[in-house]
């Protein structure tokens, strides 16, 4: 018996779609923190990604690094329209982009994440990917789906 939207497990389409978003993540990141170095000449590094320190809100480098993350999140909604597709796995997914982060972060510094300034940033991040994915990806699940009438010479 066949059901709506009955699925088969598919690992390789998790991977490359979990890859794709990842990928995005942090192209994206790096297009926004360059963007913004420019208009604000601030110096470019890799700390800016990676340093949790380097999230300072009270100083002017740490704002535009937060603005970033802000406006990586949208670009992390629209890429969970474009690459997901579905409004149930947007969490799982914004998550676990979040997640890899935090393991980067960690490696990178060679230790945990301590600033509460990161911890705020990257759950509200991780908030705000997930609510406008969750939307767009909604938003295009309810649109009506189009029937032919079949034969109009009946």
């Amino acid at each position: 018996m066949a059901s709506f939207r009955s699925y088969v497990w598919d690992p390789i389409l998790i991977i490359s779609q979990m890859l794709s978003m990842q990928t995005v993540f942090y192209v994206s990141l790096g297009f926004w923190l360059i963007l913004i170095d420019n208009i604000s000449s601030t110096n470019k590094s890799l700390d800016q990604i990676f340093n949790h320190q380097s999230l300072d809100i009270s100083s002017g480098s740490g704002k535009v690094i937060l603005i970033a993350f802000m406006l990586n999140s949208l670009t992390g909604a629209v890429s969970l329209w474009l690459i997901v597709r579905r409004s149930k796995q947007c969490w799982d997914f914004a998550i676990t982009v979040h997640i890899i982060h935090l393991l980067a972060c960690w490696v990178y510094n060679i230790r945990f994440p301590s600033t509460m300034t990161w911890w705020l940033t990257n759950i509200s991040c991780a908030a705000l990917m997930t609510v406008l994915g969750e939307y767009l990806c909604m938003r295009s699940e309810m649109k009506a789906i189009p029937v032919s009438g079949g034969r109009a010479d009946l």
